[in-house]
């Protein structure tokens, strides 16, 4: 009788962990879009600009990132993306520029 018990238990158990990693990955994305939220009063919302300033959405993720990193360490001069960008690691940095690609151009 102990066996079956123990058997059951650790499908339990394993059921839970596999069921977290979707829980993650959402979770993660949605800090990624937090982040992002905060790129709206200039970028627009999704980072689709209005007339004047530029468009993030659709972009190459790899170029956004080198933008990124630019401003992050100053080599590209900026009124106030400079100061933004050193707010985040390297790989947030990233996963903006990622999400960012991954958004449809209008």
């Amino acid at each position: 009788m102990r066996a079956p018990v123990r058997a059951l238990g650790a499908v339990v158990a394993a059921s839970a962990l596999l069921s977290t990693f979707p829980a993650q990955a959402e979770a993660g994305d949605r800090q990624v879009r937090v982040w992002a939220a905060t790129c709206a009063a200039c970028h627009g919302t999704d980072g689709h600009a209005l007339a004047g300033m530029t468009s993030l959405a659709g972009r190459d993720a790899d170029d956004l990132y080198a933008l990124l990193s630019d401003f992050k360490s100053g080599v590209r001069p900026a009124t106030v993306m400079h100061q933004h960008a050193k707010g985040y690691s390297d790989d947030e940095l990233k996963r903006l520029a990622q999400w960012f690609a991954a958004q449809p151009k209008r």
